[in-house]
């Protein structure tokens, strides 16, 4: 019996595939994502961005093949980086055929901009000349004609019926490690779009609001979108789309993953907005702590509350707690215990020195767990 059900999320089972050697669908882990905004042709600086959206948690990371020098720089690229790459192709199929030759592990194609069905026929055979996978990228922006021209603008019934025309194409050439995306900038056509698709096909879903806009109006616009298709239990990889540099779209994917119970990565903080009754600076506190806890990568539970009024409650649903006390008397808890009351000018290191003491514990218990 479960002890909190409400908070369960019951995956839609898809079929697993692998984009290198990373699994998605069919159970595993929902992947983060995220896009290089370098010049792809630039292979240093190509190389330093996917390298540094990797170790911020990104496990797959797509760059732009708008020509033939860029594919041809994935030949070197890949062999410097640590994830698997995605080569993002539009209008040309020729791309497609020179990615997955110079190591692509998967193509990004847009059923409206590829081209004819012999073309898509094409892609597949390079796909499976070079084990690559493929997803199937439909965007509300970019619509077969005929589409339009049949239901008179984007709409879920469209985006569902463009997609499922491609997954027949694949099927019907014994290609079957594909994923498939249904992106609108629209919220409403987004979630009725990759809810009708989980209905009519078990291959796994990239989900994303594409073109969602600024890291803050982005940010939440993408968390309600995405957000409330994970919690239907749809959904295999995710990609946060932000005008704002890369790293920032990871740091939102799994602040939205860590949101909803799915993945844990780094501190989790949960901070009161402040109010009248606060007995330390909470804005700045947390700012600073956010800061300076940006290295962890071993998930931590903290709670920043300024007063007692929910100080308490909160510290025992997390590993480290600190509560606003009166006469800058505050309270330290570890794992809902109380450990030792801090003045306020102390509570930055010291919350650092328990969540770093904290993490080390935490490894140390899983370096014994795998020996034994």
């Amino acid at each position: 019996m479960e002890i909190r059900p409400y908070r369960t999320i019951k995956r839609k089972k898809t079929k697993k595939i692998y984009v290198g050697k990373i699994p998605v669908g069919g159970g595993s882990p929902v992947s983060v994502q995220s896009m290089t905004n370098t010049v792809t042709t630039d292979i240093k600086k190509t190389i330093e961005q996917v390298n540094s959206l990797a170790d911020a948690g990104a496990e797959i990371v797509r760059v732009s093949c708008p020509d033939q020098s860029s594919t041809a720089a994935l030949k070197e690229i890949v062999k410097q980086v640590t994830v698997p790459i995605v080569a993002d192709i539009h209008f040309h199929h020729q791309r497609a055929l020179e990615a997955a030759d110079n190591g692509a592990a998967c193509l990004r194609i847009n059923p409206g901009n590829i081209g004819s069905k012999d073309r898509i026929v094409e892609v597949i055979k390079a796909a499976k000349s070079n084990n690559c996978s493929i997803r199937v990228g439909v965007n509300a922006g970019s619509l077969d004609k005929s589409l339009l021209e049949k239901y008179k603008e984007p709409c879920p019934e469209a985006l569902v019926e463009s997609a499922m025309y491609n997954v027949k194409l694949l099927e019907d050439n014994d290609f079957f490690n594909f994923k498939i995306s249904v992106k609108s900038s629209d919220v409403f056509l987004s979630i009725k779009s990759y809810e009708k698709l989980s209905e009519v096909c078990d291959y796994p879903l990239h989900l994303g609001i594409t073109e969602a806009g600024s890291l803050f109006s982005g940010s939440i616009k993408s968390s309600i979108g995405i957000g409330q298709l994970l919690m239907k239990g749809i959904g295999d990889t995710i990609r946060v789309s932000l005008s704002a540099e890369p790293i920032e779209e990871v740091k939102a994917g799994f602040e939205i993953l860590k949101s909803l119970n799915i993945r844990s990565r780094g501190v989790k903080i949960i901070s009161c907005p402040s109010c009248a009754r606060q007995a330390f600076p909470v804005i700045d506190t947390v700012k600073i702590l956010e800061k300076k806890l940006s290295h962890i990568k071993t998930p931590i539970t903290l709670s920043i509350i300024g007063c007692v009024v929910n100080g308490p409650g909160e510290a025992a649903q997390t590993e480290i707690g600190l509560t606003g006390g009166g006469q800058d008397s505050n309270l330290l808890y570890l794992s809902g215990v109380p450990h030792q009351k801090i003045a306020s000018k102390n509570i930055i290191n010291k919350v650092v020195e328990l969540v770093e003491a904290k993490v080390q514990e935490k490894n140390k218990k899983d370096v014994t767990k795998r020996e034994n």
